[in-house]
Parts: structure tokens; sequence; C-alpha cells
């Protein structure tokens, strides 16, 4: 692997260290204000989420002020803590956006190091924060393509590749050059962690993870700023990513060709529930059933087919009495089909440990997922469902697509309706005072400082009485 790509790494540090805000694309510029807007409103929400408060005070009580702000509070912090603290903020609910072929959550993770790296360097324009995102979106993106089983062999590739990922951005708020660039990468790979271990234990930890990698990265890029120097050969070297981590498992030619003519984010998908993206179809096909007039009382039992590593990760059968309930909901695929058919919706409450403990959807516990054979193993979207009915009929029902996708986008509309709500829910701020925000974020090109973003950001916990 190392002779095929003898200076892999050193060739992405020196096209990202090239690309600034005039070498993006109107629609990557479009994309990235779009889900970094979605990013905000999903760090709102979780305001509440279980785990946070817990986080934020483990933080804290080392913690006596610094230059970057936890944005649930408005505390001043070390920059490492902001970016830990929001990161794991953005992916509390399972509400944040994920690059379905790469199966990688990438905003949660790329824009809290970016706010972190902008407050800590000082006065950071909305196009310079944009040049980062975009460029650490796009390596994020490119790293779950090129690593495209990360996941089936037990890593978490969010939190795993997220660190590099992070690192490349928050170079960018940083103005390393090329080499330098290269240093952050390779100390981001030597801090890199994750594993699916805590999907399958259903604990709080999944959440941390995308915290760690923003982490990582900014301390990586903050570290090669300083000069201290990490392993150039981070890629393909022989204990590099490629051949220990990925097994030599990978398609280097994807993270490297067509930069520039190729933008790989603009594949990303926004979340329309709050759930592993994994259970996202069988939702769909639980609400079309509901429509059809289906309800619980008319199902004896029933399979859920999936793709192999779908299965993997929310195949597990329901447990209603789960220790950890809410994680244990967000990532199987039975649970979340029983709350579709059973509420007509899913929303963040579904997955509120008295909702999912509740006696209307232990039928749950009737679904039965298998591996589909058809289905490619490494496929998000497919999903077949069989139901065995109480008067002895048989219902099939499958799609191959899923809501939030680029073929099935979320409209504008519904962009802007899940971040208000997502407002209202975290700090019950009212509509009236989210506009300027929504504004301001939508033509984050004009903005001078990032600062403005982040006080409006928290100008609206205060609108909505939360703190």
């Amino acid at each position: 692997m190392e002779q095929q790509w003898p200076s892999c790494g050193r060739e992405l540090a020196t096209i990202i260290a090239a690309i600034d805000y005039d070498s993006l694309p109107p629609a990557v510029v479009s994309t990235v204000k779009r889900f970094t807007l979605d990013t905000f409103g999903v760090i709102a929400a979780a305001a509440r989420a279980p785990g946070m408060e817990e986080l934020l005070a483990a933080l804290t009580e080392w913690e006596s002020g610094g230059c970057a702000t936890l944005l649930h509070n408005g505390r001043r912090v070390n920059p490492v803590s902001a970016a830990l603290a929001n990161a794991a903020a953005a992916h509390s609910l399972d509400f944040d956006d994920q690059h379905d072929p790469a199966r990688v959550h990438v905003f949660c993770v790329i824009l809290p190091a970016v706010l972190a790296a902008a407050e800590a360097h000082g006065r950071v324009s909305g196009k310079t924060a944009l040049a980062a995102l975009a460029v650490g979106v796009e390596v994020f993106c490119r790293l779950g393509l090129t690593c495209y089983n990360s996941l089936g062999k037990g890593w978490h590739p969010t939190t795993a590749l997220g660190c590099i990922s992070a690192a490349a951005a928050a170079a960018k708020v940083f103005g390393l050059d090329a080499p330098q660039t290269l240093n952050a990468m390779g100390l981001a790979y030597v801090q890199m962690s994750g594993t699916t271990q805590f999907i399958a234990d259903g604990v709080l930890a999944k959440r941390v993870g995308p915290g760690f990698a923003a982490r990582s990265g900014v301390l990586a890029a903050q570290l090669a700023r300083h000069g201290i120097t990490g392993p150039h050969r981070f890629l393909e070297g022989n204990a590099g990513l490629f051949a220990l981590h990925e097994r030599g498992e990978v398609s280097p030619e994807i993270l490297m060709a067509d930069w520039g003519q190729r933008w790989h984010l603009l594949d990303l998908s926004m979340k329309p529930w709050p759930c592993c993206r994994c259970t996202h179809t069988t939702i769909q096909l639980a609400l079309a059933l509901r429509a059809e007039g289906i309800r619980p009382c008319d199902i004896d039992g029933g399979v859920i087919e999936l793709g192999r590593v779908n299965h993997q990760i929310v195949g597990a059968p329901f447990e209603r009495l789960h220790p950890t309930p809410t994680v244990h909901a967000q990532f199987n695929a039975a649970y979340a089909f029983a709350a579709a058919l059973t509420d007509g919706a899913v929303g963040i409450d579904s997955f509120a440990p008295e909702q999912v403990r509740r006696d209307a959807t232990a039928w749950a516990s009737r679904l039965r997922c298998v591996v589909a054979a058809d289905f490619a193993p490494t496929a998000v979207p497919p999903a077949r469902i069989r139901l065995r009915l109480a008067d002895g009929a048989i219902r099939d029902i499958a799609s191959l697509t899923m809501k939030g996708a680029p073929d099935d986008p979320l409209s504008e509309r519904e962009v802007l309706e899940k971040f208000r709500a997502n407002l209202r829910y975290g700090w019950q701020t009212p509509a009236g005072r989210v506009g300027v925000l929504e504004k301001v974020l939508l033509s984050l090109e004009q903005q001078e400082s990032m600062t403005l973003v982040i006080s409006l950001f928290i100008a609206c916990q205060d609108a909505g009485g939360a703190r």
C-alpha cells in the first residue's frame, strides 16, 4: 500500500492548503451554509439531551476561563473543551447530517472544530470559515468513501476519520501552509480513536465520539501551528490509516482524484428524523403502511430485511426495558418502525425513556431483523418489510431510497421548519427571534467575523429563557 501511494498524505495537504473561498463553486457554498444552519439547530435542540448536562459539568469543573464558547450555556472555555462539548451536542440527538455512502456524520465534527479554531485565532471572516468548513467536510466525505467498510470492521468512522478532517478544517482557519497542514493531519491520526462498541452497548459515549474527533483535530492544528511534527505517512505508511486500521480495504483514488471538479459534500443527506440513518427507510415504510390504514393491532409479527452493515448496527431485538433506552431505541430498526406506525410521526420525544418503555410500542419485540441477501452489504437506503397480519394476510413493502438524501432532499421550507422547531424544542425560542440568525447563517460569506454568529446563537437561547 505504501509503495502504491508513496506521497498520498503530502499530496492531500498540498491540495488542502491551496483551497480558499474564491475556489468554492456556488453550489458548495450554498450546501455548506444550509448544513451549517441545520447543525446549529440540532445543537440547540440537544440542550436537554441525556448526558449533556453531565458532560458540561465534567468539562467546566477543570476550566477557569478561555477564549472559546460553550454553545449550550455561553461559558468561555479552552478551545479544545469547546470543540468537544459542542460536537457532542451536535451529535447527541442523532439528528445531524450524514453522507450515506461514506457513512460519516460530518458537520457535527467540523462545525464545532471550525468555531473553536475561529475563536482561538481571533477575527475570522465568514468566507474563511466557509472555506474551512468546505475543506474539512470534503476531506471527511472522501475519507469515508475511501475507507468504505470502516464501519463493518467495527470502527465508528465519524469519530475515527473525523479527527483528521477536523485537523484539516482547523488548519484552514489558522492559515497553515502545506507542511503544517500535513503535520496537523498526522498529529490527528496519532490521536485517532472510535469504535462501534458504544453502539452495541447503547451508551452515551456514542454522543461524545464526535467531540473527541473535533477536540483532537483542533489540538493537532494548534500543535502543528507551533512546530510540532506529525507522521507524514499517516495515510500510506505501513502503520498508517490504510494498512493498519483499514487492513488495505481502501480506495485511495477517491480521496485524491478530481479535487476542484468533484465535490462529494454535495451528496450529503439531511436527517428528517432524530435516529440512526440506518432506520430511516423503515420509518418511511411504516408511515406508508399507516397511510394505508394499517395499525399495530393488525399485526401479528413481521420481518425487517436490511443490508449486512445496517443489520449489524440497528438489527438487534428490541428490549423495552433496556438500561439505556434512548440510545438503544435510536439504533433499533424494530422500534423505529413501531414508533412510526403507532404514532404516525417520529420526533425527538419518540426516544425519551418513557416513550421507549411504554406499552404502546412494546409490540416492536415481535419484529425480527434479518440480512437481505439481495441488498449490497454496505448500502444504507434499502429496506424491506414483511408483515404477518392478524387476518392471516401477508403484506410486503420495500424502498431503495430515503428521505433527506440528494435524490429526495428536504425542501427549503422543511429545512427552515426543522431549524425553527429545534430551537423551540431546546430553548423555547420564539419563531420571531430566530429570523436574524437564519439570515446571517444563510449569508455567511458576508459576515466579517464569526463572533457575530456565535453571539446571535446565544441570544436565541436567552430569548427563550433557557438560561
